[in-house]
């Protein structure tokens, strides 16, 4: 049995409005936020852009790294991206050029 990968990441609106998130399933997640499946802050403010992600395979350090990255300041967060995203691409785009079949799942 193989085991399970667990993402924090960030998203980012085109006005770089900043969302935190914890997932098991990082391809379908952004999917969901992409097609705008679930209401909330990233769909009100149109943040589907995928600039920063972790990975790790226990569930707590995954969590713990989500509330601890929410609780920094802007600037942290930022900082943080540019390091290794500092044109703030989205990490994602490729994904969904490449394979439709995540609509399937």
């Amino acid at each position: 049995m193989s085991e399970k990968t667990f993402y924090v990441y960030l998203l980012a609106s085109k006005s770089r409005r900043l969302y935190v998130g914890v997932t098991n399933n990082l391809e379908r997640r952004l999917f969901e936020h992409k097609s705008k499946l679930v209401d909330g802050f990233t769909k009100h403010y149109n943040i589907d852009r995928l600039v920063y992600f972790e990975q790790t395979t226990d569930v707590l350090s995954a969590i713990t790294r989500e509330k601890q990255i929410k609780n920094w300041n802007r600037g942290k967060k930022i900082r943080l991206i540019e390091i290794d995203n500092p044109t703030w691409e989205d990490l994602s785009t490729e994904w969904y050029k490449a394979d439709s079949s995540l609509r399937s799942e």
